[in-house]
């Protein structure tokens, strides 16, 4: 990438920050970025569904529906009016879940300023379509530069200064390379760094997406097998083999296959397969163990992405033609009714392969299937 020039007498060369930051989603990582906004110096109108949410944000600095226990910095301008919220936003961060985001842009659009740049913050493909969240939103949004926020960031860590890393990716347009302290994704960073919360810039935006997306299929797996009583070897070979998965679904659509080695990729992943903070491996846990889909949390209605991303990462992979078997398992497991531990067998003894794929080797398995069809040992 060309650099910008040296200034001339002495002038700052530092990019040029967005002074006013709208957040909308007023749930726990939507709080937690308007927290890390405002710890980066920025004006911050919060964005919530919740009146109350909003009220207890605005004047006492908490939000202990999603986020107990931790105090805010003060100044977040929490409501419930979409349009206050968005009234001279200079940036926004649209930050609620992946099936909601086109009805969020419909919302949004009589109050949005124009051109303002819009970070996506959720991580999916929409479901039917297998459209990448940026796509839905430039196709409802259109006129508006579309980026994402993403990476290995638990929002309770956020929300209390933990210092975290995260990707900001923005397509770069010619003059973005010529003037790159200029680029969308550049002033984004900026606008959000502190001491504590460090964004890499990326122009990669579908490999970013893409990363997002497959991570949170790939850690209900991870916690599947966790829950039927398998360690670490099966947890790391599911990680590394997800990446790949990621690597040639991003290839695919047009990314790069090094992104998904970065935050937004192998290191979200790693993040979310190793907490049961994470609600897709915890998901992937208790189904591991034997509950039901209604009795998991305690029967309450948690939305967990992965869930959905498992249909529309496989729609996808399956119309383009690419070969995704950890995530075509979990769709199978969620959605089919298929049997969680012969499921995983039949993986485990699928055909084998070379790493690196250019060896180009697919030899059948060896095992016999009705042997092993559901992980039988000692396991617990």
């Amino acid at each position: 990438m060309v650099t910008d020039p040296p200034p001339a007498g002495g002038a700052s060369t530092q990019p040029h920050p967005y002074a006013r930051v709208a957040v909308i989603g007023g749930g726990a990582w939507g709080t937690a970025l308007a927290a890390v906004a405002r710890r980066a110096g920025r004006e911050v109108r919060l964005w919530g569904r919740d009146a109350a949410v909003c009220a207890a944000i605005a004047g006492g600095g908490r939000n202990d529906k999603y986020l107990p226990g931790i105090a805010l910095p003060a100044g977040i301008a929490a409501t419930d009016d979409l349009g206050r919220a968005l009234d001279g936003a200079q940036a926004v961060l649209l930050v609620t879940p992946s099936a909601t985001v086109r009805e969020m842009c419909a919302r949004l659009r009589p109050h949005l300023p124009a051109r303002v740049p819009i970070a996506l913050c959720a991580k999916g493909i929409e479901v039917h379509t297998g459209l990448l969240l940026a796509q839905v939103v430039t196709e409802e949004l259109p006129g508006h530069p579309v980026g994402a926020l993403s990476g290995p960031s638990f929002a309770h860590e956020a929300a209390k200064g933990f210092p975290t890393a995260v990707t900001v990716a923005f397509p770069f347009t010619y003059e973005d390379r010529l003037k790159p302290r200029a680029a969308t994704a550049v002033r984004l960073a900026y606008t959000l760094s502190s001491p504590v919360f460090r964004p890499y810039i990326s122009d990669d935006l579908t490999g970013v997406e893409v990363g997002g997306a497959v991570k949170n299929v790939i850690a209900i797996a991870c916690g599947m097998m966790t829950g039927a009583g398998f360690a670490e070897n099966t947890r790391a070979a599911l990680i590394t083999r997800g990446i790949n998965e990621m690597k040639t679904l991003a290839q695919a659509l047009g990314g790069r296959r090094e992104t998904v080695t970065g935050l937004s990729g192998a290191g979200d992943l790693t993040l979310t397969c190793s907490s049961q903070t994470s609600r897709n491996m915890s998901l992937g846990v208790q189904l591991g163990q034997g509950l039901a889909r209604a009795e998991c949390f305690d029967g309450r209605p948690v939305v967990v992405e992965g869930e959905v991303n498992a249909v529309s990462v496989i729609d996808l992979a399956r119309r383009i033609g690419v070969r995704m078997p950890i995530c075509e398992a979990v769709h199978a497991v969620l959605h089919d009714g298929a049997p969680l531990r012969e499921t995983f067998a039949r993986l485990w003894s699928s055909p084998l392969e070379a790493e690196p794929n250019m060896l180009d080797i697919y030899i059948d398995h060896p095992a016999d299937l009705s042997a092993i069809p559901d992980f039988a040992g000692e396991t617990r």
